[in-house]
């Protein structure tokens, strides 16, 4: 008896380990059937007015809701299937193109195996351009169409994922083997989203990294000189801030695309302390629905919010603040845009330029 209990116990274990292995990929292909049957009840709904604009509301949002790059990364390809048939997910290191997961592949495992040829054709292309490229699947590196089969309508577009201004990843999607869908537009805009929160992700994740200073920043406290908008950190912010050419202040008081004006290095600079204002902003309203409605009805925006505003300005500060958009203070002008609807009256008394 207890040499059978102890091949029993061997049995038992071995068995779990099998299961245990064969766990994933039991799940994916659940996923999958569930797609396949709901696929044509949403493409049925395709057509009802706003319908799709929610939807591709509702994938931002899940994507907006990732803390880590895992995370916001898992988020997007799980929404990709509203858009596409299947998709796949490239990280750039090193020069090369790994795979990192796949969705509704017939296996999607063995993505994270294949390196994805980015020296030549629609890849080539993005790697220029930056910009979401377009093509057929012979524009795609041939032997990963070989391995995983070419769509049925041949068409395939190839995104790429920001991070200050460098590609960290490419999406592949297409319309699958099965006839699916492809909305290489509403993909962008996912993909556009990911970017962004990545970006912000990343920042954050270098603040907390930094320690209790950086902390201290993130808590510092309105101060109340209209011009400044928050008190200089160091020395050489202030000096940053004094450099900053009139024609920069002036492109920060008219804030609704101005800085065009700019050109060269600092232009840029400034275009993207505008966007990264408005991405934070975007944060606080997303997180903070209630508190926004409230504060804006009661006009008392700035106490209801001020410990996520202040922690988004110290987020924004240690981006920009020392930089030739530090004196512009797009935070200030993109709070009172987007938060307050242009009138500063709904911040409240207690706020302070």
């Amino acid at each position: 008896m207890p040499e059978n209990a102890k091949v029993e116990e061997i049995v038992r274990n071995v068995v779990a380990q099998v299961l245990e292995r064969q766990l994933s990929s039991l799940r994916e292909t659940a996923v999958q059937e569930v797609l396949r049957e709901i696929r044509p009840a949403l493409a049925g709904k395709a057509g009802h007015p706003g319908s799709s604009s929610v939807a591709l509301q509702k994938a931002v949002t899940a994507i907006q809701t990732g803390a880590t790059q895992k995370e916001i990364l898992r988020a997007l390809l799980d929404n990709t299937f509203l858009y596409s048939g299947r998709a796949a997910l490239f990280v750039i290191k090193g020069g090369s193109a790994t795979g990192w997961q796949g969705t509704a592949f017939p296996n999607n495992e063995s993505i994270k195996d294949f390196s994805l040829n980015i020296s030549t054709g629609l890849a080539a292309s993005v790697m220029q351009s930056h910009t979401a490229e377009t093509g057929t699947a012979s524009d795609i590196d041939q032997h990963f169409i070989s391995k995983f089969g070419p769509p049925v309508d041949g068409m395939v577009v190839l995104l790429p994922l920001l991070l200050k201004d460098k590609i960290s990843a490419l999406l592949y999607a297409d319309g699958g083997t099965e006839g699916g869908t492809l909305d290489s537009a509403a993909l962008d805009v996912l993909v556009r989203a990911t970017s962004a929160w990545l970006e912000v992700a990343s920042v954050r994740k270098q603040a907390h990294r930094d320690g209790p200073e950086a902390e201290a920043m993130h808590s510092a406290p309105v101060v109340s000189d209209p011009f400044a908008g928050h008190e200089p950190m160091h020395a050489k912010t202030q000096q940053a801030t004094e450099a900053v050419p009139a024609a920069a202040m002036s492109a920060a008081a008219a804030w609704g695309g101005q800085t065009a004006a700019l050109s060269g290095e600092d232009g840029e600079i400034h275009r993207k302390a505008q966007r990264f204002a408005r991405l934070l902003m975007d944060e606080i309203k997303l997180y903070n629905q209630a508190k926004v409605s409230e504060g804006r009805k009661h006009k008392d925006l700035y106490d209801r919010l001020k410990d996520d505003i202040e922690k988004s300005r110290g987020t924004y500060q240690k981006r920009y603040g020392n930089t030739a958009a530090g004196a512009a203070d797009y935070f200030n002008l993109e709070l009172i845009r987007s938060l307050a609807e242009d009138d500063v009256s709904l911040l409240g008394g207690n706020f302070r330029r």
